[in-house]
């Protein structure tokens, strides 16, 4: 059994969480949208054809924002395409996924199904094959009130009201040679400052994203973004970083142990945003934005030059094992140790892609294993996170060398008198005791412990088996002189509610 040790100290705050940290993303790939938030027909569906149980899942995950509508697919597409009456809508052909794109769902009715689920739009445009004008256009059909052929196009459309869309993203992955209209730094950097000025024009409230570097591993990654940001530095607010993981063959060590990856993805592109600042001598920070993270086995993918030309196909269907769902746990503890930079977090995707949320066409939805550390951090993990001092033992990997075998990161809330302590337990085989110093919260005297685990790591919830890995209540927390003991399950995600009097 190992042990482990961890205090907590209010009074080192490192930052308030910004509730958008839990966002996710609806892209135009796959079964994300047709059949997945949207299915005219099917026995849930609504008046407007959104599935009522899959928007059921989505508020209990608790997402305040949704990134859309793409991702690679937003670099081809063409957003008049998607409003108007749907009977006179234009099927388009995307080059992104090799996918019939039948543009019944656009910009009106994600929004408004956006509102009813409580999540606000990141909204993306198109800089690949597309540039300011229709940027413009679309904060104009947006945001503007009335009075204006567009304004008064989305009002004939059904919303009087702006929408007040107060997000936007410049373009999707343009250092990526896969990418439609992919551009080097410096082209992408002015076309990014031109289209940055323009939407600004139109509303100057919203705040807008520069594309960071796709994945670490990138040839251009560093000198991608001191290259963007000496273009675009005051007239942006966040830059992006991407980031997925998957488990490799035989090195389960490392997988589990990906959020270190994250941590040092995370830094060094805080430490280049720094850089361009001192050097530019700007006032302000430039914050970042993880708007696609995820476990996704892109090793199993075929590619989508090897795709049919279809509707809504199955792409990227991940089945999240116990295994995974830790992952996915352990990469939130990164975002919200970074909380203090990282903004803004979208979890890739939402339904059926790579997502926590699984349906099949004309029946049930259902939440994967993943799902539940994200609901109950999204859900308790909020307030101020708090810097935590963990002594740990250590474990070697292949890929990221010497690891903690735990991680922890804890967050008051408004209640003075609660904290919130999220953990992982990165050993395959044994439990993990974690003595806690909480001298400096006199007021803790009790709590719950929660935790997702299986004697079985590789465990999954399918369609017939939803409930096989839910989150399961241990032993609840006895502070006594000040400190507790708790015992972490081998290979786990925990959730340890600590409060003052009665449990």
């Amino acid at each position: 059994m190992n042990h482990a040790s961890l205090t907590i100290d209010p009074a080192l705050a490192l930052s308030e969480v910004d509730p958008r940290l839990y966002g996710s993303f609806v892209e135009h790939m796959g079964r994300c949208v047709y059949t997945g938030i949207y299915e005219p027909g099917h026995p849930q569906a609504d008046e407007r054809g959104f599935r009522r149980d899959v928007s059921a899942l989505v508020r209990e995950l608790g997402v305040p924002l949704l990134r859309y509508p793409g991702g690679n697919f937003v670099s081809g597409y063409t957003w008049e395409d998607g409003i108007g009456p749907r009977a006179e809508r234009p099927r388009r052909l995307d080059l992104a996924w090799r996918s019939i794109e039948t543009n019944q769902v656009g910009v009106d009715e994600f929004i408004g199904w956006a509102a009813s689920v409580g999540s606000v739009p990141m909204m993306a445009v198109n800089l690949g094959t597309r540039g300011v004008d229709a940027a413009r256009h679309l904060v104009e059909y947006c945001n503007h009130p009335s009075g204006t052929y567009l304004s008064d196009l989305r009002r004939a459309n059904g919303s009087a009201d702006p929408y007040g869309v107060k997000l936007w993203c410049l373009g999707n992955e343009m250092d990526g040679p896969w990418q439609i209209g992919h551009k080097t730094a410096y082209e992408y950097g002015r076309l990014a400052a031109e289209t940055a000025k323009a939407m600004r024009r139109v509303d100057p409230a919203i705040e807008l994203s520069a594309c960071g570097s796709s994945h670490a591993r990138m040839p251009t990654f560093g000198s991608w973004e001191a290259t963007v940001l000496a273009e675009t530095y005051d007239l942006v607010d966040y830059v992006s970083l991407h980031s997925y993981y998957e488990e490799r063959a035989g090195d389960r060590g490392s997988f589990l142990a990906s959020a270190v990856d994250l941590d040092r993805f995370i830094e060094a592109v805080v430490a280049t945003c720094d850089h361009v600042r001192a050097v530019g001598r700007h006032r302000k920070r430039i914050n970042l934005a993880v708007d696609e993270w995820n476990v996704w086995y892109q090793s199993r993918f075929a590619g989508e030059e090897n795709l049919d030309w279809d509707e809504a196909p199955r792409l990227i269907e991940d089945t999240y094992s116990v295994t995974d769902a830790v992952v996915v746990g352990d990469l939130l503890i990164s975002l919200l140790r970074h909380a203090d930079r990282v903004k803004i977090g979208c979890l890739a995707q939402l339904v059926n892609v790579i997502a926590p949320i699984r349906t099949e066409p004309g029946g049930p939805a259902w939440r994967q294993a993943s799902f539940h550390p994200f609901a109950l951090t999204s859900r308790h993990g909020r307030g101020s996170v708090l810097r935590t001092q963990v002594d740990s033992p250590v474990y070697e990997t292949a890929a990221h060398g010497e690891v903690p075998v735990l991680d922890a990161v804890a967050v008051a809330g408004a209640d003075p008198s609660a904290v919130t302590l999220f953990a992982v337990n990165r050993d395959q085989h044994q439990e993990m005791v974690v003595d806690l110093d909480l001298r400096a919260l006199p007021a803790l005297a009790t709590g719950e412990h929660v935790a997702v685990f299986d004697d079985d790591p590789d465990a999954v919830n399918t369609a017939a088996q939803p409930d096989r890995v839910t989150p399961r209540r241990r032993d609840d927390v006895k502070v006594a002189d000040r400190r507790a003991t708790v015992v972490l399950p081998p290979l786990s995600w925990s959730m340890l509610r600590l409060r003052g009097g009665a449990a």
